[in-house]
């Protein structure tokens, strides 16, 4: 069952080159903001919203987690469908509860990495990737 959820579809190669663009591009958006939290924490900055009440610091420490580690895994494209999952619950969290009553946009670049995120989930790592390697 896990090989299977792992496990790249075959696609045509050109969409296979799109999906490593997708992939590697939008990993390299989120690393960004991933990065400046993970500097403000190792920095001794532990302040961070908290949007589903699990404590400041431990809701800092799972999106780092998220947006900086998963985004790497997504890079390379390995573990690709288990790393989107965290990914994606950050950003429903960022667009329905931290954003929630905003206009929408301010929910607009959130919503953005949530559906390339969902396409990327659906449709797999692609033919470039590592996840292909291990799991033909």
């Amino acid at each position: 069952m896990l090989k299977r959820f792992l496990k790249p579809i075959k696609l045509p190669a050109s969409a296979d080159f799109g999906i490593l663009i997708l992939r590697v591009g939008i990993s390299c958006l989120m690393l960004t903001h991933g990065y400046a939290k993970l500097s403000g924490y190792l920095g001794g900055d532990s302040s961070f919203a908290d949007p589903i009440g699990i404590g400041e610091e431990l809701s800092k420490i799972l999106t780092i987690l998220a947006e900086f580690g998963c985004s790497i895994l997504l890079i390379l494209g390995l573990f690709t469908r288990a790393a989107l999952i965290p990914l994606i619950i950050t950003m429903i969290v960022v667009v329905f509860i931290v954003h929630g009553p905003d206009p929408f946009a301010e929910k607009e670049h959130a919503i953005s990495f949530l559906i390339t995120y969902l396409t990327l989930f659906f449709t797999g790592p692609g033919k470039y990737s590592i996840d292909n390697k291990l799991y033909r």
